[in-house]
């Protein structure tokens, strides 16, 4: 659920135009609005709504897509021109392929179904404010921006200029686009397209379907551009609304394609590559047979590199193992056909060392921790701590520990009231965070912290820093070191057992 203190924290400092032509909608809506942003501006059109961003800035534009005069994705292009990096959220009754794709074109960043959910209306204000928030404050991130927005721009000049009408290219494009949202796993669909179209040429398929296939994988995950980034960016294991959203992307990517001529040959094949050979298979449950024979091929490919990518909580296979494993889900998941096949054709497939779904630089670290933020203390929190602690596992790149059990907290706050408790705990955070600026600080258990360092401290150095903040109330805290070369901990549970000890 949104927290509407916080969101309106980061509108009020914002301005918004919102463009509907039906006039009680657009009345109640701006009234809404006005309760959270600085400055409200209502438009009946898209001619009125340009005229309006023509002569004021705006932070925010909310538009309906169907209005007389000037239609919102029209009005979002004139838009995009004056400023490519204006931040859109559309309000649309219409779910057709035609719509969607427009609007992915145009470059929006969220979207509402009518009749108006007030609810998601929040959640996606939250996410896109809180993105310009954050995209406000950090310059280095805002740089980065800059730089792969004129990067893209580039390929796609250089694309459209040199070979434009290269099918290819085009495809290539558009999966590189979606996966910028999910750098983690960039390369997925290149890597399937490329092992379903092994396996197509070992089982004699035409040379045709061997490139439909091929193009097939490459799309097979665009229906993931409608997937929320706190579903699609979630290291944990999902819960069952989460997993529904995530299993949407199969029915969204198939809606994507099946009208566009180019896609449609491929439509089918991309719906039904989450379908398994036994039935249990979504998002129609169709087994053996049903499945078309170019999708349980897709089946195999997709798993296989499911396989052979490290995930944030399970190492990557050996391709052996990865075989084996596929040879022992024959006639569940598989066709059986298929898996004779592709034990042939992927067993000397060489995978990447680099292949991860963890983040390889700070900027993408951060980006990804910027999902795991614990709000009140501004350090990372303990879903983090999880994350951090596996990767830790692999490389051991953070060597040491510490464990801050925070005492008489719960006596200072009934003394001292709620406030200052979270005072303190922003201090006791921010005092933490400071003292190396290498350290990672968590909040975990509620009260206390973990700091995970690459360098051993010293004990001093550590009382040194709390002795001014300890000296001005009766809360005292202890420290556990643990010396990560010789125990080994991987999860936060095992963190808990540790204090415990």
């Amino acid at each position: 659920m949104t927290d509407v203190k916080k969101l309106k924290e980061f509108c009020g400092v914002l301005s918004v135009l919102y463009v509907e032509d039906d006039t009680s909608i657009r009345n109640v809506m701006t009234q809404y609005l006005e309760k959270f942003f600085l400055r409200v501006a209502s438009a009946s059109d898209g001619v009125e709504g340009l005229d309006a961003y023509k002569n004021a800035q705006f932070d925010i534009v909310i538009t309906d897509l169907s209005m007389p005069n000037m239609g919102g994705l029209e009005m979002i292009e004139h838009i995009k021109k004056i400023d490519e990096n204006q931040a859109v959220l559309i309000t649309t009754a219409h779910n057709e392929p035609d719509y969607m794709m427009g609007a992915i074109k145009a470059g929006v960043d969220g979207y509402i179904m009518k009749p108006f959910d007030f609810m998601q209306l929040n959640q996606e204000l939250y996410k896109i404010t809180l993105n310009l928030k954050n995209f406000k404050e950090n310059e280095e991130y805002k740089l980065y921006l800059k730089e792969m927005v004129a990067k893209k721009t580039s390929e796609i000049v250089h694309l459209m200029d040199v070979q434009k009408n290269n099918y290819d290219k085009t495809l290539y494009l558009m999966v590189d686009m979606i996966e910028q949202r999910d750098t983690y796993t960039a390369g997925h669909s290149k890597r399937v397209a490329q092992y379903c179209k092994l396996i197509a040429q070992e089982m004699d398929y035409s040379q045709d379907d061997c490139e439909l296939i091929y193009q097939a994988g490459i799309l097979h995950d665009v229906g993931k551009i409608a997937t929320p980034d706190a579903v699609l960016l979630n290291p944990k294991a999902l819960n069952s609304i989460e997993y529904k959203l995530i299993q949407e992307h199969v029915s969204i990517s198939y809606k994507l394609l099946k009208d566009i001529p180019m896609f449609k040959p491929f439509a089918e094949v991309v719906y039904s590559h989450h379908e398994r050979y036994d039935g249990t298979g979504y998002p129609r449950g169709l087994k053996a047979d049903e499945i078309v024979p170019l999708a349980q091929i897709m089946i195999v490919a997709d798993a296989f590199d499911a396989m052979t990518t490290n995930r944030i909580y399970k190492a990557r296979k050996s391709v052996t193992d990865a075989i084996k494993e596929i040879e022992s889900l024959s006639e569940k998941q598989f066709h059986p056909e298929v898996v004779k096949k592709a034990v042939i054709a992927l067993k000397n497939v060489e995978i990447d060392d680099e292949i991860s779904q963890l983040p390889k630089s700070k900027l993408e670290e951060e980006r990804f921790a910027y999902f795991y933020k614990d709000t009140l203390s501004e350090a990372y929190n303990q879903n983090y701590l999880d994350v951090i602690l596996m990767k830790n596992s692999y490389d051991l790149e953070y060597k040491y520990m510490e464990i801050f059990s925070i005492k008489n907290f719960s006596m200072y706050n009934k003394e001292h009231g709620w406030k200052a408790g979270d005072e303190f705990l922003k201090s006791f955070s921010h005092t933490l965070c400071q003292s190396n600026l290498d350290d990672l600080v968590f909040r975990v258990f509620g009260d206390d912290f973990v700091v995970l360092s690459k360098e051993e401290r010293n004990p001093q150095d550590i009382k040194d820093d709390f002795t001014e903040l300890i000296s001005k109330c009766e809360i005292q805290y202890s420290v556990q070191n643990i010396d990560l070369t010789k125990t080994e901990i991987s999860k936060v549970s095992e963190v808990e057992m540790a204090q415990v000890e």
